[in-house]
């Protein structure tokens, strides 16, 4: 298991944190997220997925993950 913190551009109420986290826990592999305006921390199955595809699933809901 791993533990990532991502932090996140464009996200601004209540309804973007819903979408990032329904993106985020869409991936197999996510054990849990805990997403918050601006961050989203992730804890994942790194034999099942990458923090690269998870950060693209955050990107492909509409927002930005910072590098």
């Amino acid at each position: 298991m791993s533990d990532v913190l991502f932090r996140i551009e464009g996200m601004s109420c209540q309804h973007c944190v819903m979408r990032v986290k329904k993106a985020i826990d869409s991936v197999d592999g996510v054990s849990s997220s805990d997403v918050e305006i601006g961050s989203a921390k992730v804890s994942f199955d790194d034999s099942k997925t990458s923090k690269d595809v998870i950060g693209n699933a955050i990107n492909g809901s509409g927002y930005k993950v910072i590098v």
